[in-house]
């Protein structure tokens, strides 16, 4: 593993065990606010919680198998084991999303009295405080490693945040204005940000899962990166795969038909080495064709990439 992997994986680690640390602390004060109050938004609240429990407990362990050095069944290492948290942490959100939302539904009809409301109140303050250092912490860590799976950690919890506002304000509205009604209403309120937020998460989870390729963005500065030596005179059949941390890459250039095995090796090696500067966890193939083809040589017998290699002029 290269010391850019050993430290991403040691970010991953220690923010992964920062999260559940705080999920465990947010059940245990909400269970306290809802069995005070009886408020159908505290009891939204703490079920999300529980599920964010569970998912990031997921995290944990799957940025840790992630992690593991490629064996003889996994050549290509275990980094979608991030995805499939990803995907899993999308399922349980959007169960949560429903069983919140029928709750709601059913107390809007059914109206229960909020007690307690001085606890609940503080309780959702306290959630607040520690949900939003949470989201800066993985906020740094995601700038340091690009996690799949933090990234997934961290979307939950910024939409638990905004959640968290809505149920304080459904609370004070049972609590304090005597309208219990109000307070169904932000649960349901939350039913439906949660859902959201898990379909969002479920599209990237599965675009990982299922290969598509990385973003215009990425794919660009790679090729750039490649073409600043004036030696490498085109790039094509590009492919990218995101597996986890790690941007895959296979490529094909066009170098000088009269350089050396030895120069044409080591102009590869220059730009595998640019690639690397702007995606320290890539894993590069740079295959170098003969430009102009001499006469008798066989030209690439790989059909061109359909995807990566027809969207953009290094096709």
């Amino acid at each position: 593993m290269t010391t850019a992997a050993t430290d991403t994986a040691a970010i991953n680690k220690r923010i992964t065990t920062l999260s559940v640390g705080v999920a465990i602390i947010l059940v245990l004060i909400k269970a306290f606010a809802y069995g005070a109050s009886g408020s159908v938004s505290i009891m939204a609240s703490l079920t999300d919680s529980a599920l964010d429990l569970v998912a990031s407990l997921a995290t944990f362990f799957a940025v840790r198998w992630a992690a593991a050095e490629p064996d003889a069944e996994h050549r290509y290492g275990h980094g979608k084991a991030e995805s499939l948290a990803a995907l899993v942490q999308s399922g349980l959100v959007a169960a949560s999303a429903v069983f919140i939302g029928l709750e709601a539904v059913r107390r809007i009809f059914n109206p229960v009295a909020v007690n307690g409301g001085s606890w609940a109140i503080s309780v959702m303050v306290i959630s607040m405080a520690l949900t939003a250092w949470l989201i800066w912490q993985q906020g740094r860590a995601l700038k340091a490693s690009g996690s799949v799976a933090v990234e997934g950690d961290r979307a939950h919890y910024a939409a638990d945040l905004a959640a968290n506002a809505v149920v304080l304000i459904g609370v004070i509205s049972g609590a304090v204005l005597k309208a219990p009604g109000l307070d169904a209403a932000a649960g349901l309120v939350v039913a439906v940000w949660l859902g959201w937020g898990a379909i969002g998460l479920a599209k990237t989870a599965s675009s990982h899962l299922l290969d598509a390729a990385a973003p215009d963005e990425d794919r660009n500065a790679v090729v750039s990166a490649v073409l600043a030596d004036p030696r490498v005179s085109n790039v094509h059949q590009l492919r990218t795969r995101i597996a986890g941390a790690t941007l895959m890459v296979q490529m094909h250039v066009d170098l000088d038909a009269s350089l050396s095995l030895v120069d044409a090796h080591d102009i590869v090696v220059a730009a595998e080495k640019r690639v690397l500067e702007r995606f320290p966890n890539a894993d590069i193939i740079i295959h170098a064709d003969p430009h102009p083809v001499p006469a008798g040589h066989a030209t690439d017998l790989h059909a061109p990439s359909p995807g990566d290699a027809s969207s953009g002029p290094w096709g």
